[in-house]
């Protein structure tokens, strides 16, 4: 399937959760949820600021929406109501979208930390990837430290596949290694 053949779908919808992708204007919710949240994604997300101006995250938001648009990104927020409590997407880094291989990556506000919220998120967008996209494998990558992310990919089903050693750095600039969990199509119908 080309990238040009294909209209990713905007939204889905699973209990009280939407994921969705970014809009102008969501630069406001997207500041609040990173800034307020820092401390909780520092040892996580390299791109996690102390400070990030509604401007920055405005032009974030639209970056996103731009990419979203074009087919070469697949960056979505997860939203309850109103408040954006998290961020995730389809990241193409394992190749172009024909190739049917995503990356899943999330993550999840502090104040919605540690309630299964992860949990529920990646099971709606395995239903999601595997109804209305094209995806044939979908992978999850997790800091070995980060437990909780581990039990996530666990929970949804995704089997760990390796360890990648030493093979990135953490925000303090030290090595890190790298669970990688995933799940192809076929397993995920069966499952389903």
């Amino acid at each position: 399937m080309s990238p040009s053949a294909f209209l990713a779908p905007a939204a889905y919808v699973s209990g009280e959760i939407t994921i969705r992708a970014y809009r102008p204007g969501d630069g406001p919710a997207l500041q609040r949820a990173v800034v307020t949240s820092y401390q909780h994604l520092r040892p996580w997300m390299p791109w996690a600021k102390p400070e990030q101006s509604v401007d920055e995250s405005e032009a974030l938001c639209r970056s996103f929406a731009g990419k979203y648009l074009l087919g070469q990104e697949f960056t979505l927020g997860i939203w309850i109501g109103d408040e954006l409590v998290g961020g995730t997407g389809y990241h193409l880094r394992w190749g172009p979208l024909e190739l049917g291989n995503a990356e899943i990556g999330m993550w999840v506000s502090a104040a919605r930390a540690g309630q299964g919220l992860g949990t529920r998120a990646l099971s709606a967008l395995l239903e999601w990837g595997f109804t209305a996209w094209p995806w044939q494998r979908l992978v999850w990558l997790c800091d070995t430290r980060n437990l909780a992310s581990a039990r996530v990919a666990e929970k949804g089903g995704l089997v760990r596949e390796g360890t990648f050693r030493s093979d990135a750095l953490t925000v303090d600039g030290s090595r890190r290694d790298t669970h990688l969990f995933a799940i192809l199509r076929d397993e995920w119908l069966r499952r389903a």
